[in-house]
């Protein structure tokens, strides 16, 4: 199936790395032109630099309230138009109630929540119909995870915002569509892992507790992200899709 992606010119933030260097890469496989962004220039210029001629580096901080007209701006400079934006974030340090902090609470609130509503605010203005504003969140937008205390409050509250926004954007045009990764095989999640006194049993109970028995990969993240940018998802908005081998089990 032709997903329509080729030419279309995408803005990835968080995308040196992980699930933001997945989507990036499946985005360009099927001929997107994308724009990915990280906090450390050479991580950034050597991700666009994999990615090759149909990617453009640069070195942004989500939280910075400049970042989202630079980076449309990029987009319009470097490939001639702006089709849309999938906001990936690091996650937000890992710990309970009890060892988190204010100033970590501050940090992950300007970087995950706030700048992802700067970027989404920003596309808005800009997108025409056949926009599309993605967010990559989590499963505890549905049901905490243990130890990612601040992950389990922010969460949610981008999927609510990002359900307002599909709401006001849809006479538009314009889409607003959430993905949630499960148990993917990244540094991430490998490192949450690592945390328990025995990582490789706590990787062994979370595959069992998975129906299709393993961690997905990467790639498969990323290509469940570049279909519903596409616009063979034409009709999709709303959603927040679980990509997490079945592990989710309410509707």
């Amino acid at each position: 199936m032709d997903l329509g992606l080729k030419d279309r010119v995408y803005v990835v933030t968080g995308a040196t790395r992980g699930l933001g260097n997945a989507s990036a890469r499946e985005l360009v496989a099927d001929g997107a032109k994308v724009v990915v962004t990280g906090r450390d220039e050479r991580s950034v210029a050597e991700a666009a630099a994999a990615l090759g001629p149909n990617a453009a580096g640069v070195a942004v901080d989500n939280a910075d309230p400049e970042a989202p007209a630079r980076l449309i701006a990029t987009a319009r400079e470097r490939f001639g138009r702006f089709d849309g934006i999938l906001v990936s974030v690091g996650g937000p340090p890992p710990g309970f109630v009890a060892d988190t902090t204010d100033e970590q609470w501050q940090s992950a609130f300007e970087s995950v929540f706030l700048g992802a509503v700067r970027l989404a605010r920003a596309a808005a203005e800009e997108l025409g119909e056949g926009g599309v504003i993605g967010f990559v969140l989590s499963g505890s937008v549905h049901e905490p995870i243990p130890g990612l205390t601040i992950s389990n409050g922010l969460r949610p509250g981008l999927a609510g915002f990002a359900k307002s926004l599909a709401d006001e954007l849809g006479p538009r045009g314009v889409r607003v569509v959430g993905v949630l990764p499960g148990r993917i095989d990244t540094d991430r999640v490998r490192e949450l892992d690592a945390l328990s006194a025995d990582p490789e049993a706590t990787r062994q109970a979370s595959e069992s507790r998975i129906p299709m028995r393993r961690y997905g990969t990467p790639e498969e993240f990323g290509r469940a992200a570049a279909f519903l940018l596409s616009p063979a998802a034409s009709y999709v908005s709303g959603v927040m899709l679980p990509v997490d081998g079945g592990f989710r089990h309410g509707f």
